[in-house]
């Protein structure tokens, strides 16, 4: 048995049926929060990012553990009758139950939302896919990067117009679909304890991608002109951006009158503020490039830490251009516990990423590493009533995958 769980969402039973990272970026969510998240594998290979590698960590995928810490893991064939029946068992006293399947795949299996819910009313079934499970891309796939360029976000990423096309480094529509479905699951939860009754929901990375355009898409709105990239630089405020120091870069966010004049206070240069090309904000603003140059000539002067000591007593926003390793090492990320170690059957002590949300009295917490193949199949079966001779016979005919004893023993 593994670790208890504690936090706002324990006691609640999520159902993982995902692969990759927009879905499961939602069950690690609701796992870090205290629900109980049974992550459902298929028995060629399991999730694909069991694949994704190298890195490895003592023959682990590294990026497979970091999506699924704190979470059970199970190996069913959704292919046999007996795993179908099996899942469907399982879905029965659930509280959730999440996918990422294209439209129908669940409907021909017998596991849609209309067919679960005739047993399990207060079921929430929580969809996500590239475009969303309505409208004329419904059926097509999507990923990460083809939401990226179809959201806009490619088209306002980068140094400056006519270069070639960025996207954006991390998955951001991939984890933003993700953290947007627990939203929805939250906001169905909730419904569910006034009301009694569940609902679907879906939610996708088309979606998630547009939601990070609002300011360009203000902008589009009332100008009728597409944003274009910008770098580092703010479209609405200067200044905003990246600056280059003695040593490198610093970002600093300058982004109303008091802070600027606090800013070239802080580097000596006064007389800006008198420049007329940089008196007021919409100035600042037309005149970026050259706001920018004349500010360099002073941040230039100084060392990367000489300048944020500086802008730091003076109040302005400000801050170091941090690699990852640099940014896992910070105090401040450690002090708020985004880094932190679980242990994983086979890989020992690993570093993860820990809990952005920080609750007073029911405390989430990452309590332990993700499940090796099939580690907790006999486990969560037998909970759901099932003999252990009624496991083994689904085994033996393929239904489900059982984990070996030598790993339910290291995991102990």
């Amino acid at each position: 048995m593994v670790m208890m769980k504690q936090g706002p969402l324990k006691g609640v039973r999520v159902i993982e049926l995902c692969h990759a990272m927009a879905g499961p970026t939602c069950g690690l969510m609701l796992a870090d929060m205290g629900a109980d998240v049974i992550k459902v594998e298929k028995p060629d290979g399991g999730d694909d990012t069991r694949r994704f590698a190298p890195p490895r960590i003592a023959g682990e995928s590294a990026a497979f553990m970091m999506m699924n810490r704190n979470k059970r893991g199970i190996v069913i064939d959704m292919k046999k009758p007996g795993g179908i029946k099996a899942l469907a068992r399982l879905i029965e006293t659930a509280d959730v139950v999440t996918e990422n399947y294209r439209p129908g795949v669940m409907t021909r299996l017998g596991l849609d939302y209309e067919s679960l819910r005739k047993k399990n009313p207060g079921l929430i079934y929580a969809a996500i896919s590239g475009f969303g499970r309505s409208g004329p891309y419904s059926e097509r796939a999507g990923l990460d990067l083809i939401a990226q360029g179809m959201s806009g976000l490619m088209s306002i990423t980068g140094e400056g117009p006519g270069r070639p096309p960025v996207k954006v480094a991390a998955p951001i529509c991939d984890i933003t679909a993700g953290l947007l479905l627990t939203m929805g699951v939250l906001a169905a939860y909730g419904h569910r304890l006034k009301t009694g009754q569940g609902q679907m929901l879906d939610t996708s990375l088309l979606e998630a991608g547009i939601t990070h355009t609002y300011w360009q898409s203000a902008i589009a709105f009332a100008s009728g002109v597409a944003p274009q990239p910008i770098g580092s630089a703010h479209p609405l405020n200067a200044p905003y951006q990246a600056v280059r120091v003695k040593d490198g870069h610093i970002n600093i966010g300058a982004a109303n009158a008091k802070l600027y004049k606090a800013m070239l206070g802080a580097i000596e240069a006064p007389q800006l503020a008198e420049d007329p090309r940089f008196k007021e904000g919409p100035d600042r603003l037309a005149n970026r490039a050259a706001l920018i140059e004349e500010l360099e000539k002073h941040f230039g002067k100084l060392t990367a830490a000489e300048a944020l000591a500086r802008l730091n007593k003076a109040g302005v926003p400000c801050g170091p251009l941090y690699n990852i390793i640099e940014m896992q090492n910070d105090p401040q990320t450690l002090a708020r516990e985004m880094v932190t170690e679980v242990q994983h059957p086979v890989a020992g002590r690993v570093k993860t990423i820990g809990l952005p949300i920080k609750f007073q009295d029911t405390p989430g917490k990452v309590a332990f590493g993700a499940p090796v193949f099939g580690q907790h199949t006999e486990e969560v079966l037998l909970e759901a009533g099932y003999t252990a001779e009624e496991v083994r016979q689904l085994a033996a005919e393929g239904a489900v995958l059982l984990g070996s004893p030598a790993q339910a023993k290291a995991a102990e």
